[in-house]
């Protein structure tokens, strides 16, 4: 099977409520775990109405706890929120609760606005020190030292898989240079996909925690019936992402029949452009489309993300992921980062 993950973005639809959005995340874990998916992320996002999983953490730990072997984790947690020793507890604790299923995502932008920001008490300069911030959380994880003078407990020793999340070259140079897998959201802005895949696997330097290597993409797939009726469910992801542009973020709205005279053509191109890397149809056309984008861009891994209004779209697009993995992985050598 082609490695196959997914991205929850909790979301919170238009006449729904967060306790209904917090068990549909348990549910299509579920079935993502069923379906022999790797791992289940979650995202942080603060000061959106739409979306659910502000506490990430805590929502890890939920989904771990009713799953019994995906992994799961963030992707990611935005590391300038937060100061890395908290950081390391909490996912040390995660990695107690639930060993060696607990993944580490780390992004290097607040993921909010200037007032969030503040509300959080930390400020979007601490992104300059995001690569300080990485080497001292990993630093929590190794085993104590003599004389050490703070200590993540729990957290030190224990096995989180750290990846380091982007969406320029930044990032991606940094997980080269530190040895970390690396995920590239092309799900919202594929514009230096490649190039961010060029530098990391040219510049990659193996360590304690990746011998080699592991590159993974983010693709919005949206399955159904028919590519007519897939289309449909599409666009509530593309109002959601037009409402956020025009400063007016809610909760995820329903399918519309006729985007054209929703939006503006100003806005479609926009939209348009930020969601290319999406996989939009019936069966046919979904296997059609995962197939040549991982022939373009040569992800190890793909995370998708189905951002749709209804839970049941929701399941019908990841079940054709799977599908479409289970055929893959018979033309593919499929591994898997070696992780400590």
């Amino acid at each position: 099977m082609f490695p196959v993950s997914v991205l929850d973005l909790a979301p919170v639809p238009e006449g729904g409520d967060i306790a209904a959005t917090f068990r549909a995340s348990v549910t299509l874990a579920q079935q993502a775990e069923s379906l022999g998916f790797r791992r289940y992320w979650l995202a942080e996002h603060h000061n959106m109405p739409g979306i659910a999983s502000s506490a990430t953490a805590v929502l890890i730990g939920h989904i771990a706890g009713q799953t019994r072997c995906i992994r799961v984790g963030a992707g990611g947690i935005m590391l300038p929120n937060h100061a890395p020793l908290q950081v390391a507890e909490q996912f040390g604790t995660l990695g107690t609760l639930a060993p060696g299923r607990i993944d580490l995502g780390l992004g290097r932008a607040p993921g909010t606005d200037a007032a969030t920001a503040r509300a959080l008490r930390r400020y979007f300069d601490s992104a300059d020190q995001f690569p300080h911030d990485v080497l001292e959380l990993l630093g929590y994880f190794k085993p104590p030292r003599p004389g050490q003078a703070v200590r993540a407990i729990p957290g030190e020793g224990v096995q989180v898989e750290v990846w380091l999340l982007g969406s320029s070259l930044f990032s991606a140079r940094l997980a080269a240079r530190l040895g970390l897998p690396f995920a590239f959201a092309s799900h919202f802005a594929p514009d230096a996909l490649d190039a961010a895949f060029a530098i990391y696997r040219r510049e990659f330097r193996p360590s304690a925690r990746l011998a080699a290597p592991w590159a993974m993409a983010g693709i919005n797939v949206v399955a159904a019936a028919t590519d007519a009726e897939a289309r449909r469910e599409f666009t509530s992801v593309q109002q959601a992402f037009t409402n956020l542009r025009r400063g007016v973020p809610g909760r995820l709205p329903p399918p519309i029949d006729d985007i054209e005279s929703w939006w503006s053509p100003t806005e479609k191109a926009g939209v348009e452009h930020a969601l290319a890397c999406s996989v939009v149809g019936g069966e046919a056309t979904v296997e059609a489309g995962l197939e040549a984008f991982v022939e373009r861009h040569r992800p190890d891994e793909l995370i998708v993300v189905s951002n749709l209004y209804s839970l049941e779209a929701r399941m019908r697009s990841i079940s054709a992921v799977a599908a479409w993995a289970q055929g893959a992985g018979q033309s593919r050598q499929a591994g898997r980062p070696e992780a400590v």
